[in-house]
């Protein structure tokens, strides 16, 4: 079973189970309600006649209280899960409902052989996934030279612990590996990155220097002790010279085993990771040709590797050159159903259809003569990337104000739009008339909301059926018996028809004897 088919069949057990619960709650008040109208007891069996003469002598405040308490706690448990909803965007009870009753209804099997069958499925779910959760941000700022200068100025943090803390585990992930304690100076800098004290962070990395040319302690210096882009920029330089170093050594030997093969896996990463960081020094210093450059032979060296996102810091850089063509050629390579999407592909695109018409729309024109192909081409680029991250156009058409972008970013939430319009702001004022048709336009984009969840309908529902059920059976107590009658009878027509055939075929005594049980 696929992952998709397995989740729904798990929702739709739980619903199923809850939905049933609830309903046999609210029928056995209804039960009651009709007890008390009718004031008959119930010809099931003789057994019965006991609790019927108890429910006789109850009297009509019991009923009224009974079903106006059975409102007031469905009213409350409505306002606990909507309260919920807005907070965590799930349903409480749908979320126990998966968590504790799935192993009892048989969850779905997460076995490698049934991973291995459901590779189509899983291939089709990856865009969806991938586009909601958190990804490191492909234009992050320099903590020394650029954050930093944030926190001398306003005496302010501009980042987040949980950011910082899913930096310090990102680093950990490429720069370190299983043999760095057979090695002094990395064993120190496997260290440094779970260090949360930045000085503690920058004395070990000199401290690792001391021992050897470490590539990783000259990343860490570059980060967060280099005050300007120059001075990282000459670190960066350093760590390169020993990062190509390590990487060619382990080339050598990455198939004589698994730690090998680690270890040469480590020292790409960290190869990657600085030049793709030169290359934002030359932009970042207005070298942008030369960063252009690098970039592109970053990509053409480790094709594969995508994590990084490099391509995103070439369509900048190319948009900043104002070489449009080879932002179409970027995109055409990238915007590709298969790859996650982000809002730089996005938006980007948009502003490349809107700069074919935007220096020559006007919205009167416009309505009068309705949209030529060029500029419905233009606004469908629009919608789409619209309904990808609603939230970037606000920061484009300085309707929210910018903040300094964080090093993470949720895909289609608002940090990603921060770090978009944080860089490409000046992209889109350059293209005459783009932000008016952006402005014209992104707002008829429908983005999809959360539906409400099954049980906050229902909750609501149930509330409402007790609350007119106990105001209805205490203003109009004989109506309410017409109907409650006319209600049961025919509820209980089937059932009787089933009785009498069932007492016309067995004989009386069997009966008897099981009345007896």
């Amino acid at each position: 079973m696929a992952e998709t088919g397995g989740g729904f069949l798990e929702q739709l057990k739980s619903c199923i189970v809850w939905s049933w619960t609830s309903l046999w709650t609210l029928w056995f008040f209804v039960m009651l309600f009709l007890v008390y109208i009718l004031r008959v007891p119930l010809k099931i069996n003789d057994n019965l006649t006991t609790v019927s003469m108890f429910l006789n002598t109850l009297t009509p405040k019991f009923y009224v209280a009974l079903t106006g308490t059975s409102s007031l706690i469905s009213g409350l448990i409505l306002i606990f899960e909507w309260w919920y909803f807005r907070k965590y965007g799930t349903s409480f009870i749908e979320q126990v409902s998966v968590s504790h009753l799935r192993p009892l209804l048989g969850g779905v099997d997460n076995s490698p052989n049934n991973s291995n069958t459901s590779n189509g499925d899983s291939d089709s779910n990856r865009q969806s996934v991938s586009e909601c959760k958190v990804w490191r941000n492909p234009l992050n700022l320099f903590r020394g030279a650029e954050y930093n200068r944030y926190t001398w100025v306003t005496g302010r943090e501009p980042l987040t612990y949980y950011d910082m803390n899913l930096s310090a585990q990102d680093h950990q992930t490429f720069f370190t590996c299983d043999t760095d304690h057979l090695r002094p100076a990395d064993a120190i800098m496997q260290k440094a990155w779970r260090e949360r004290n930045p000085q503690a962070r920058i004395s070990a990395a000199h401290e690792a220097l001391e021992l050897n040319e470490c590539a990783t302690a000259y990343i860490l210096l570059a980060e967060e002790e280099a005050t300007t882009i120059v001075e990282a920029e000459k670190l960066f330089k350093q760590a390169l010279k020993a990062g190509e170093g390590c990487y060619r050594r382990s080339q050598q030997l990455q198939h004589h085993g698994a730690q090998y093969e680690a270890q040469h896996r480590r020292d790409t990463n960290v190869l990657v990771y600085i030049k793709r960081r030169l290359a934002m020094c030359a932009r970042k210093l207005g070298r942008t040709r030369e960063a252009v450059k690098m970039m592109r032979d970053l990509m053409k060296e480790f094709p594969l590797l995508s994590m990084f996102n490099i391509h995103e810091n070439l369509l900048e850089a190319l948009l900043e050159l104002q070489a449009y063509a080879d932002v179409q050629a970027v995109l055409a390579k990238y915007d590709d159903i298969s790859l996650p999407k982000s809002a730089t592909i996005c938006y980007t695109a948009a502003l490349l259809k809107a700069r074919a018409v935007s220096d020559k729309f006007s919205p009167e024109a416009a309505s009068r003569r309705g949209l030529s192909t060029a500029e419905m081409n233009a606004v469908e680029a629009i919608h789409r990337a619209v309904e990808f991250n609603p939230h970037v156009p606000k920061y484009l058409l300085e309707m929210k104000s910018l903040i300094l972008p964080p090093e993470h970013i949720l895909k289609r939430g608002d940090s990603e739009a921060i770090a978009y319009a944080f860089f490409h702001l000046q992209h889109w004022k350059r293209v005459e008339g783009a932000l008016n048709l952006l402005h014209s336009f992104h707002e008829v984009s429908v983005y999809p909301k959360k539906e409400l969840p099954f049980f906050i309908l229902f909750t609501a529902g149930l509330c409402s059926f007790t609350a007119m059920l106990a105001l209805l059976t205490h203003q109009f107590p004989e109506l309410m018996g017409v109907f409650a009658k006319a209600f049961l009878s025919t509820l209980f027509a089937p059932l009787n028809f089933v009785m009498e055939k069932v007492e016309s075929i067995l004989p009386s005594s069997l009966w008897h004897q099981l009345t007896r049980i």
